[in-house]
């Protein structure tokens, strides 16, 4: 499960300004740019994917989560192991592949007798996270469409485990294109062990 995640849009982490800088060029003077969120991100927030643009990768606003069919709620996660089982998920798969910038993502810990513990789950030797996603394109009540995107899921590894049983499917540095442009490879790390060894922090 991922509920919540970071964009950190500060001057110090250099990719991460990159993606924000061409997104406010790409949407000056366009009703979504107003909509982007930074620092913490909820479902149904406006915020910067990663998508494959010919042979080359190009950032744009989506908004987190699939609609439900039936009418209320959104979806704002997928299993990677079972995601190609669902009807929701099947197409983006093969055509709507997408990644989700971030600093690190949000997770609680359920352990002790009361209180939760929240925890900000980071990349020990990298400033970025990316996590792997889908995407698709919807219409709301007033026939206008826009994109939307989940996160994919997969069971924890070692890194995370003490926290929570899922985590987001992480990809690894320079692998992005890959993910992006490549089916076969993106099918087999959906249901292989993520190995991105990643920090959990005490908020």
């Amino acid at each position: 499960m991922c509920g919540r995640y970071y964009i950190d849009d500060g001057e110090t982490i250099e990719e991460m300004r990159k993606i924000l800088d061409e997104i406010d060029a790409h949407y000056q003077n366009k009703p979504l740019g107003p909509k982007m969120k930074t620092g913490e991100i909820f479902p149904t927030d406006v915020a910067p994917v990663l998508i494959a643009e010919e042979s080359s990768v190009q950032p744009v606003l989506m908004t987190w989560g699939y609609p439900k069919w039936q009418g209320t709620g959104t979806v704002i996660n997928a299993r990677a192991e079972t995601a190609d089982e669902k009807p929701m998920f099947r197409n983006s798969i093969i055509h709507r592949r997408c990644i989700i910038p971030s600093t690190g993502f949000f997770e609680w810990d359920h352990s002790g007798a009361t209180a939760k513990s929240k925890f900000l789950v980071k990349r020990k030797e990298s400033a970025m996270l990316y996590m792997a996603g889908l995407f698709s394109i919807f219409a709301d009540k007033g026939g206008n469409r826009f994109a939307a995107y989940v996160i994919l899921t997969v069971n924890a590894n070692a890194s995370v485990r003490a926290i929570h049983d899922r985590m987001p499917l992480v990809i690894e540095p320079g692998l992005n294109e890959r993910w992006l442009h490549d089916e076969q490879y993106a099918r087999a790390i959906m249901t292989a062990p993520c190995p991105a060894v990643l920090d959990a922090v005490l908020i």
